[in-house]
């Protein structure tokens, strides 16, 4: 009896419970989330136009030369470059010759959006020309006489023209003419010259034979012989001091000098030998004659 009592509980509680969870409202059962949207698909933009390259070569010139603009330009439809050059191709290259220094600028347009770049060209104005070189100073006649006419040199005790010194004489006819021709108012004086043997009166006489026949050779060669003076100095004035034959042959020559300072040179010498007494006797053209 109690073993039924139990069961006939538990048959009730079984009951009741049905009966409760029947009575409950229903809950919704929740709906699938939905399925995530696929995303957008982006539109590729197009690339900036890039400038690669904007030089110019040489970068300085003078006004007149002429010089190289070059340039690259990328993903762009429209390329100009100012100073008049105007549209041009994406690549290419462009000689220009501006009066003065230029900046170009370079404007690349497409549709990722536009870029400049600059490339500079100094020009500079041409060196003046060097002025002329200053004429060289026209050489004294001494300085002519000195380098281009030479001394004649004689034996010893004699006036007689020897070959090589005829030879000296030829050469310095030339010289003499050409001399003249560039100091037409001047006079050349024909020096004698003797060694230092002798006594000074013979020397004296030594030496006006030898100019003298000097004088008569360059006459013959067509020297102007109113041109030339002739004077002996004798033995006072060697080029060489020392006694041996070697010396005393280049003391005994005739030297060929500027007539005007020749003359002023001899006039005072004489005068101071001659102590301020009678005036010292000169040739027809004023130049001491011993």
């Amino acid at each position: 009896m109690k073993r039924y009592q139990q069961f006939l509980v538990w048959v009730i509680g079984i009951l009741l419970l049905t009966f409760l969870a029947g009575c409950r409202k229903k809950t919704p059962v929740p709906a699938a989330p939905p399925a995530p949207a696929a995303p957008a698909v982006e539109e590729a933009k197009p690339n900036p136009p890039t400038i690669s390259e904007f030089t110019v070569e040489p970068n300085a010139i003078q006004r007149g030369q002429s010089a190289s603009l070059r340039w690259e330009v990328k993903d762009a439809t429209e390329v100009e470059i100012n100073h008049g050059i105007g549209a041009v191709s994406v690549n290419g290259r462009q000689q220009v010759a501006p009066g003065d220094s230029t900046t170009f600028t370079l404007v690349a347009k497409g549709p990722g959006g536009s870029a400049t770049a600059d490339a500079t060209l100094r020009v500079t104005l041409p060196a003046p020309p060097l002025p002329p070189p200053a004429p060289s100073p026209k050489p004294t006649i001494s300085e002519r006489l000195s380098n281009e006419v030479q001394d004649a040199f004689f034996d010893y005790d004699r006036s007689i023209l020897r070959e090589d010194t005829q030879a000296a004489l030829t050469q310095n006819a030339n010289a003499l003419k050409s001399i003249m021709s560039d100091f037409p108012n001047t006079t050349i004086v024909i020096e004698g010259h003797c060694d230092e043997r002798g006594s000074a009166e013979y020397n004296i006489g030594l030496g006006d034979r030898r100019s003298s026949a000097a004088m008569d050779f360059l006459t013959q060669l067509g020297v102007p012989g109113d041109r030339l003076i002739d004077i002996s100095y004798g033995k006072e004035q060697p080029q060489c001091s020392e006694s041996n034959e070697t010396c005393w042959q280049k003391n005994r020559r005739v030297h060929f000098a500027p007539g005007e300072n020749q003359q002023r040179k001899a006039t005072n010498e004489l005068q101071e030998v001659d102590g301020g007494h009678d005036p010292v006797p000169l040739t027809d053209n004023g130049v001491v004659k011993r």
